[in-house]
């Protein structure tokens, strides 16, 4: 079995290759491939950098050349529902692309052709990671991805209230279309760096530094259930 993790950043790459073994390391045009191992699974891990081009166009590199059965897309997003609160975890059930908008051609903003709204997050890895005992709170429901950093309360509120999400990040709806058109199940896993409730106690460089450290036991103890 062969699994695909994304970062957008380097530092939460990091906290999760300290616990894994590192068997080789590569360069694909300009992005490095760890592939480690963790009892008997491969493990790919990447760094994508940030936003929708750059994520998909990692997600598409890893499928042509490492031939994964999974695909996860681990990270940070801004809370944008009142009831997450920073460190809370939150996994996708549902990822949509908040900016995606063809509305004069008489389409509900963020439909897509041919893939449409939402895209669905594996029920399986779904359940496996629901199952996981975390101090954090952990939450299941729709994550809502674009290429713009929202630090805007009326545009939080706007995405919240138009599609339901508990959260809102830069890359993981884009990696969903991308595993979904290529038909490999797929998982979005992000921790909450600040929120709308205004429980925004640690720095952000504090807190990816702490979230890097929870996103590697979260993944890890969801990769020995697989």
């Amino acid at each position: 079995m062969k699994i695909g993790i994304i970062f957008a950043m380097k530092e939460e790459l990091d906290a999760l290759l300290k616990v894994l073994t590192l068997v080789k390391e590569y360069k694909i045009f300009d992005l490095t491939f760890y592939e480690c191992e963790l009892n008997n699974k491969q493990i790919v891990l990447v760094e994508s950098g940030i936003g929708k081009v750059n994520s998909a166009r990692t997600t598409q590199i890893l499928i042509d050349n490492m031939k994964v059965d999974y695909i996860f897309n681990i990270g940070v997003a801004g809370g944008i529902d009142e009831k997450v609160s920073v460190c809370d975890i939150v996994i996708g059930k549902k990822l949509v692309q908040h900016d995606f908008d063809i509305t004069p051609f008489d389409h509900e903003k963020g439909y897509i052709p041919n893939v449409g709204v939402y895209l669905n997050s594996d029920e399986y890895l779904i359940n496996l990671a629901k199952d996981i005992k975390t101090d954090s709170n952990v939450y299941v429901g729709t994550i809502a991805s674009g290429d713009i950093f929202v630090n805007d309360s009326k545009m939080s509120n706007k995405i919240n209230t138009k599609f339901n999400a508990l959260c809102c990040e830069m890359e993981g709806a884009s990696i969903a279309q991308v595993c979904y058109l290529s038909h490999i199940p797929f998982l979005v896993i992000r921790s909450i760096s600040d929120s709308v409730n205004g429980n925004n106690e640690l720095t952000y460089n504090d807190f990816l530094l702490l979230s890097s450290k929870m996103v590697a036991k979260f993944m890890i103890d969801l990769l020995n259930r697989i």
